[in-house]
């Protein structure tokens, strides 16, 4: 059959469709919608009336030679409202209250303190850090003695324990006070001392240091901060700089160099004069950029009557000494601080303690005895209140903000036709009002074919 022979069919399936919708339109009242449930977010505005002339319909004309045959009636099922697929609702995620987030501690100087030249002084550390609620030191302080050079050279079984613990985790740091020369504490006269400088630059104590670097790889704290002739500008030390500075600092220049040859270190050194003049400006022994990878500064609250204002702004001072490192571009560092000549000062301990916050040295390491100390010194319990307060349950390390969760969108759901149904566009005034878009089953004419 061909096309054209069966298109006169598709009027009376027309009008015969029309029918239906408007029977059940009129018949069906309430009506189960597409989406239904879904709040409105208003009503749709009220259709114009107009007037619906109705469509001229020829019926077909009837052959001479046959009789006309009506088409069979068709198999209307009752119109099926869209609806879509039911699904459970969610059950809504069990939620946990969240916990508590750290309180963040800002960036801070990796802390420690001398607490004893032995292993008495590597178990008062964890004690000093009970004290202080458990307040990260990551800094091990100690000094080689330097009576004779057999001592300086690091001998067997001094640094072991040191090494031992500084190996425990990768974090710490072991700072180490090195004398230049031997009998360092003995007041040895300032000619004496101008000799012993100048055979240090010709390479004649070479071989000590050598010793030293190689027992230090040996023990696997290749990592080790040299405090290389501390507190230098005064007059405590044989290896003071005063008597000669140039042969000083070519002493110093040697010894880096041939501690450096060895093979696995790794050390940094750290030149730490006194705060202020002293007997001579530490300036004046510094030994040049090379062979110098912190610069220190030991500052004790002295002299007396002296206010940190003061120490702050004193010629070689504790301004001076920030200045003169950012200018050469070495870290600082605080190897030796505390109380001492003011007594118990609980300004000092505060002003100090800021200081050191704002100016974020490498390290810094309170000298812990009287008349400096605050834990094992009981002569200072204002101070030892300021100290223990600014560093109660301090580390040094700030947690990483917590993302907050990034939403996952609804999908609401997609309406789901029944069978051999297909959906009628009857305009939106009276889709609202049956609630949604009506579904009629037309599949009786494929039945027909």
């Amino acid at each position: 059959m061909a096309p054209q022979q069966q298109r006169p069919r598709s009027r009376p399936l027309a009008c015969v469709a029309a029918g239906i919708v408007a029977s059940v339109a009129l018949a069906s009242g309430p009506a189960y919608a597409v989406g239904a449930g879904v709040v409105r977010v208003a009503d749709p505005p009220a259709p114009t009336p107009t007037s619906v002339t109705p469509a001229s319909v020829t019926p077909p004309a009837a052959s001479s030679t046959t009789d006309v045959v009506a088409p069979p009636a068709p198999d209307v099922t009752p119109a099926t409202v869209e609806t879509p697929a039911l699904t459970p609702p969610a059950t809504p995620a069990e939620t946990t209250a969240p916990a508590a987030e750290p309180k963040p501690t800002g960036e801070v100087p990796a802390i420690g303190a001398y607490l004893d030249f032995g292993p008495r002084g590597i178990a008062r550390i964890e004690q000093l850090s009970n004290w202080l609620g458990g307040a990260e030191l990551r800094v091990g302080h100690t000094y080689l003695p330097g009576d004779r050079w057999s001592n300086i050279e690091g001998r067997p079984g001094f640094l072991d324990a040191w090494a031992d613990w500084r190996e425990e985790k990768d974090d710490r740091m072991l700072v180490l006070n090195v004398p230049m020369l031997e009998r360092n504490e003995e007041h040895v006269p300032a000619a004496e001392v101008r000799r012993l400088l100048r055979e240090g630059a010709a390479g004649q104590f070479d071989h000590h240091f050598r010793a030293l670097a190689e027992r230090l790889v040996e023990l696997k704290v290749p990592d080790t901060v040299i405090v290389l002739g501390w507190e230098m500008n005064g007059t405590t030390y044989t290896h003071r700089c005063g008597p000669d500075p140039e042969a000083w600092k070519k002493y110093w220049n040697r010894i880096v160099t041939t501690m450096r040859a060895v093979p696995g270190q790794k050390f940094r050194f750290d030149f730490a004069p006194n705060r202020g003049q002293d007997a001579i400006p530490w300036t004046q022994c510094y030994p040049g950029d090379d062979t110098v990878d912190i610069i220190g500064m030991d500052s004790y609250d002295q002299p007396a009557g002296l206010s940190f204002d003061e120490q702050v702004k004193e010629p070689f001072g504790l301004q001076a000494h920030v200045d003169f490192a950012k200018s050469h571009g070495k870290p600082i560092s605080y190897p030796e601080w505390g109380l001492f000549r003011n007594g118990d000062n609980p300004s000092y301990m505060k002003r100090m303690l800021a200081w050191m916050d704002e100016h974020k040295p490498l390290y810094n390491t309170l000298t812990d005895y009287c008349p400096h100390g605050v834990w094992q010194c009981g002569q200072n319990p204002k101070a030892s209140e300021v100290y223990r307060s600014a560093l109660f349950g301090r580390t040094d390390t700030t947690p990483d903000p917590t993302p907050d969760p990034t939403p996952v969108p609804t999908v609401p759901p997609t309406p789901v036709h029944p069978p051999n149904c297909s959906p009628l566009d009857l305009g939106d005034w009276v889709e609202y009002w049956l609630g949604g878009k009506l579904c009629l089953r037309l599949d009786w004419w494929s039945r027909t074919r």
